[in-house]
């Protein structure tokens, strides 16, 4: 077994929360080191949207230029039931430097995370996977596992995917931004609490022939939630939730191999689904669908986990959460908890702060989750509020690209009051 460089900070996974993570405390002067045990960054099309407050952090990154310039901005979600659109939310009223979201796809984001790193002379140590960790009053020692292709056998030609040695890396602290499989979360004996049902959600991304807009659209009926995100002039995706949905294990691990094809139903039986769930859901949608790019079968458990961390040890995006992806808030949000989580390693390892500050982190994460997962009793309609608005609420919260003030305000606009709660 051979050791690694000793690093103040670990950080274990390498999608945009982790990526996001390393930087920021790279440009504070902490030392940080950042494995995953992919090979690359997100190799297929997943799309992602960017609230207004995850584009301020981006920002203070050096990469949020390059992202709206390579994403499509939106202003508005309009809201909808069956054929009725029912009102409005305009994000470009927010008091915010950056008054719009923006959509692009999840792998520009990280190829774009990827090379500021490289800027930073902080290189991703792919192949490497998280295998154990033995916490001590100074910090962590954890044992990583470096994959890559080894012999099959004697008298058995040919290569296979494998662990290729084992390595030991000495930190201070460890982030774990390793995704709703988590192993930090696991190894650390941490709950992740089960807040509703699964929700299985049928994506598609289509070419429309033009007119998608700068405006996303969400439908709300009595059980599911449809949302349309544009892509382009010409291209948007659609994702809507299916029921009954059913019992499932582990998440679905994102697609990260650039080699990797989506397996799509035949031309045929694909438009007919998607007609289908358009004539039920989206009369109004009326642009014609010329060909469908890609489509795929995702589940989303909302979960929420018992704390974010212990010790030296803490979480930080979906190794923390997982709600429904209408809204996309699980990853942006994880963005704040990157930046937030930061600014409190900085604060303990190069300003004397205590770990104390670590418990803070955990309660405010811990009690904005459990106000958006329905933990604490959240959205209330006010009195101006229309009756649409009143009945849907408390899903309405969990359907805009926004947190924190920006979702207080945008509620505003619906009538909807949600003030946020500390975790006891």
């Amino acid at each position: 077994m051979s050791n690694m460089d000793q690093t103040e900070v670990l950080v274990t996974g390498a999608g945009p929360v982790g990526m996001l993570t390393a930087l920021l405390l790279t440009q504070n002067g902490v030392k940080t080191r950042i494995i995953d045990q992919e090979s690359r960054t997100a190799g297929h099309s997943y799309s992602c949207a960017l609230h207004s407050r995850s584009i301020q952090l981006l920002h203070q990154a050096g990469v949020a230029a390059d992202a709206i310039e390579f994403g499509r901005r939106i202003d508005c979600v309009g809201f909808y039931e069956g054929s009725e659109r029912r009102a409005e939310v305009r994000l470009s009223d927010l008091p915010v430097e950056f008054p719009f979201a923006v959509v692009l796809e999840q792998s520009a984001l990280e190829n774009l995370l990827e090379q500021r790193l490289r800027q930073a002379e902080v290189r991703i140590h792919w192949d490497h996977r998280l295998a154990g960790f033995e916490m001590d009053d100074r910090g962590a020692t954890a044992t990583i596992e470096k994959l890559g292709m080894t012999g099959k056998g004697y008298g058995v030609p040919g290569l296979e995917s494998g662990v290729k040695d084992h390595v030991q890396a000495r930190a201070q602290f460890i982030v774990g931004a390793d995704g709703s499989n988590s192993l930090v979360r696991t190894r650390l004996g941490l709950g992740f609490e089960r807040a509703g049902a699964p929700q299985h959600v049928a994506v598609y991304e289509v070419e429309a022939g033009g007119g998608c807009g700068h405006e996303a659209r969400v439908v709300l009926d009595d059980t599911t939630a449809s949302v349309l995100w544009p892509l382009s002039e010409t291209r948007c995706r659609w994702s809507f939730q299916v029921n009954p949905a059913e019992e499932g294990g582990d998440f679905p691990l994102k697609e990260r191999d650039r080699m990797v094809v989506v397996e799509q139903p035949s031309e045929e039986d694909g438009l007919h689904q998607l007609r289908r769930l358009l004539n039920e859901r989206a009369p109004w949608f009326q642009s014609r669908i010329q060909e469908i790019v890609w489509t795929a079968d995702v589940q989303f458990e909302p979960r929420l986990a018992s704390h974010f961390g212990h010790n030296v040890c803490w979480l930080a995006g979906d190794a923390a959460h997982q709600t429904g992806p209408v809204g996309m808030q699980s990853m942006n949000i994880g963005f704040q908890e990157a930046a937030d989580l930061a600014d409190v390693l900085t604060r303990i390892l190069r300003k004397g702060g205590s770990r104390d500050l670590l418990k803070g982190y955990d309660r405010a994460h811990r009690g904005e989750w459990s106000q958006l997962l329905g933990f604490k009793t959240g959205a209330a309609s006010t009195a101006g509020a229309a009756e649409w608005a009143r009945r849907r609420a408390a899903r309405i919260v969990g359907s805009l690209p926004a947190s924190g003030a920006d979702l207080t305000c945008l509620l505003k606009q619906l009538g909807i009051d949600l003030v946020f709660g500390s975790e006891s």
